[in-house]
């Protein structure tokens, strides 16, 4: 099947401008100038902006196991409606957690036939599976994650300085690091009130394991990921680490982005999530590290649990599960903010499709050009609306965007050339040397 699609606002790898995206066989076969003459049937998308597909390599699908949190349908569903045609699934929350090939063929077969967009696959790396690391990378998985703190389910405990330096000194892989020191932790005491929990984890913890992963990192030539960035003190270890050659990238959120720590209401445990959002002046500094190229990417993160364990009843945030689920409302949310900072849709293109893209070496993926994947999005940049928990297609309504109005509509999702609709067409993913 071959047809086109013509926007005045068409963000390509080197900017936007007006054109005609020709697709045939689920791929972009041209781009050419707006008024091009091509074969096929011609949609005009008018005021509309074509945008590539997403790409969040950084999703907590949960199942099989802990199904009740979230699914393959509900979490593909959500990621589609809000423009994102790709997501990598972390290898936790799920049990078994993908920590080997026999958890990742369990994992693959709960998702076969749920997912609307397509799918890849961390692998984990944790205390004792590192003989199982090169089979799970040789079977296509992106790369590994571990945590240097305690991971929230006692089946992915945590990596020391010593088992980081020995998972990556065995297979030549992409580690993605969640970086909080577990000396510069306190403990987070019962409380309904947020700046009690937000004293419990400090910047200096995440300052900390950053160092800790960029040495690890510096020391065996290793790739590593700094996930969800929150703390703008780490920014100046990462510049320095990048200009001496460490292969050494970093991704923040959403909310990292937009929502205010110092705002957060009284037992709204929606907000909680590690590391914890901060304060304005915080959240300026990890706008400047976008910026200037210190941060690549930014994620969802999204970790939904169900309403009891957040604790919505008691408002607890030390007993509330620390995850924030946002999968459809990021593009939204982050193109609302970037606008009000002056920033431009292109950016943020660059920031949620091309980046994560690269980062996974999913070179068909995440941009407008021949030869890839013909993942769209149909996205109107200056609509408005309110967030109604009701509305969204994760599992469970709880957001801390309820009630916020957002700019920026997701009209159309197609991917590979059909418009997502009610019947799952996505595909699972390896990594492209893997094939």
């Amino acid at each position: 099947m071959t047809f086109s699609l013509r926007s005045r606002q068409v963000y390509l790898p080197d900017g936007p401008r007006a054109a005609t995206v020709t697709v045939r066989d689920g791929r972009i076969a041209a781009v050419g100038d707006f008024q091009s003459t091509v074969d096929g049937p011609v949609t005009d998308l008018g005021p509309l902006a074509l945008l590539p597909g997403l790409v969040d390599t950084h999703v907590h699908v949960n199942e099989p196991g802990r199904t009740e949190w979230e699914g393959f349908a509900t979490a593909t569903r959500a990621a589609a409606a809000g423009g994102v045609t790709t997501i990598l699934d972390m290898p936790l929350n799920s049990l078994p957690p993908t920590t080997t090939v026999a958890a990742l063929r369990e994992k693959q077969a709960a998702a076969r036939d749920k997912c609307f967009v397509d799918v890849g696959f961390w692998g984990g790396a944790i205390p004792g599976n590192v003989d199982d690391l090169r089979p799970l990378h040789e079977a296509g998985v992106f790369g590994f994650k571990s945590f240097l703190v305690d991971s929230g389910v006692p089946e992915f405990p945590p990596l020391d300085r010593a088992g980081l330096h020995e998972a990556f000194g065995a297979v030549d892989a992409l580690f993605i690091v969640h970086a909080e020191d577990p000396a510069r932790l306190h403990d987070a005491r019962a409380s309904r009130a947020y700046a009690d929990f937000l004293a419990s984890r400090p910047a200096a913890a995440e300052v900390s394991a950053v160092q800790t992963a960029l040495e690890v990192a510096r020391a065996t030539a290793r790739r590593v990921h700094i996930l969800h960035l929150s703390a703008a003190d780490a920014l100046p270890l990462l510049r320095e680490a990048q200009a001496g050659g460490v292969r050494a990238t970093a991704e923040t959120c959403p909310h990292y982005l937009i929502l205010d720590g110092q705002a957060v209401p009284d037992g709204a445990t929606e907000y909680k999530c590690c590391p914890p959002i901060r304060d304005p002046a915080n959240q300026d500094r990890l706008w400047g590290g976008l910026a200037d190229g210190t941060i690549s990417l930014i994620v969802s993160d999204h970790s939904p649990s169900t309403p009891q364990l957040k604790r919505r009843d008691t408002g607890d945030f030390a007993a509330a599960w620390g995850g924030i689920a946002s999968l459809q409302l990021g593009l939204p949310a982050v193109w609302t903010a970037a606008r009000e900072r002056g920033f431009t849709l292109a950016d943020v293109v660059r920031w949620m499709a091309l980046g994560p893209a690269d980062l996974a070496g999913l070179h068909h993926k995440g941009r407008i050009a021949p030869g890839a994947d013909a993942d769209l999005v149909a996205f109107d940049p200056s609509a408005t609306f309110v967030v109604d928990p009701a509305a969204l297609h994760h599992r469970h309504p709880v957001t801390p965007y309820a009630t916020r109005e957002l700019t920026g509509t997701v009209r159309t999702t197609w991917l590979r050339g059909e418009p997502i609709g009610d019947t799952p067409k996505g595909r699972f993913l390896q990594r492209e040397d893997a094939r």
